[in-house]
């Protein structure tokens, strides 16, 4: 018989009889009949070409090539049933690869310092690999499966995509310290009256927020737009030019950069983040325990 056309239900039956060396508690221990497991047997001394178990003074005995294959054998029933039949358990701190995670870029800012952080301590050998994306982009990866999880405001989602609220987050206008308009009524006319530095990862002149001026038929003047964060703080510092950011990207701004923040007057509502990954890592160990890492991120925030 090739070894294709063999029949790997056997194995199992082959390694209870080394195990017990005994037809019958074989079947007790496989809740099968002993009519089966001598059935079993016969085809595996047939399949084999070897006695495999024969009679000795105390019961059955293994014959040498029985004996060859117990710690093999033993092996690969291991592995089955922990690759198979049980889910692998995931131990961060002996784990390796990679992480791949997509976010825009105004995400990157405060919330991948705080989670390296965090997987450089539970996790030393797990590498860090950051994509920047909008949203329509990272729904692409995922589908790829060149990222794990990806980060954002999502306003539309496949069905196969599952996803997780993260944080909700007012837009603020970042400028300069002795900027003129600190000195001027703070309204959504004097915010307008000034050009403003832009920041699109598309590539393009428009943000969500002029998406949401639109709503009022107002719009503002991209006088330099840029496509990342790297540019924004001296952009800013050496110009009368306003960006208009999300909290955690203004709030680093402030603190790291010396820029002023004041809330967008102007009733724009909140902009969502969420967690979004394929429906084919729901249960995957590693993937979990990644979301789980940048949830607790994010409640840190």
């Amino acid at each position: 018989m090739r070894p294709k056309e063999f029949d790997l239900n056997l194995l199992k039956v082959l390694d209870a009889l080394i195990a017990e060396r005994n037809v019958t508690k074989a079947g007790q221990q496989l809740s099968r009949s002993q009519p089966a497991i001598s059935n079993a047997l016969h085809r595996l001394r047939s399949t084999l070409s070897d006695e495999l178990l024969v009679r000795g003074p105390n019961g059955m005995t293994l014959t040498p090539r029985a004996e060859a294959l117990r710690g093999p054998l033993r092996e690969v029933m291991t592995l089955i049933d922990e690759r198979i039949f049980h889910e692998a358990s995931f131990e961060p701190s002996r784990t390796t690869g990679v992480c791949r995670i997509s976010m825009p870029d105004r995400l990157t800012l405060a919330v991948i310092p705080q989670l390296t952080k965090r997987l450089a301590k539970t996790a030393p050998s797990l590498d860090l690999h950051l994509m920047t994306a909008d949203r329509r982009h990272a729904v692409d990866l995922l589908e790829q499966d060149r990222i794990d999880v990806a980060l954002g405001w999502f306003d539309e989602k496949p069905k196969h995509v599952s996803s997780e609220f993260l944080m909700d987050e007012d837009l603020f206008c970042v400028f300069r310290p002795n900027h003129p308009i600190a000195k001027a009524r703070f309204n959504i006319g004097a915010v307008l009256s000034y050009p403003h530095l832009v920041v699109s990862a598309s590539g393009g002149r428009i943000a969500i927020f002029d998406e949401l001026l639109e709503r009022y038929n107002l719009k503002r003047r991209a006088q330099v737009s840029v496509s990342n964060y790297t540019a924004v703080p001296n952009l800013l510092k050496h110009s009368d030019m306003i960006g208009v950011f999300t909290a955690l990207a203004s709030m680093v701004f402030e603190r790291s950069f010396g820029l002023v923040k004041r809330r967008v007057p102007l009733a724009v509502g909140k902009i969502a983040t969420n967690m979004i990954w394929h429906a084919r890592s729901d249960r995957d160990g590693k993937q979990a325990w990644l979301r789980r890492q940048i949830r607790e991120v994010y409640n840190s925030l």
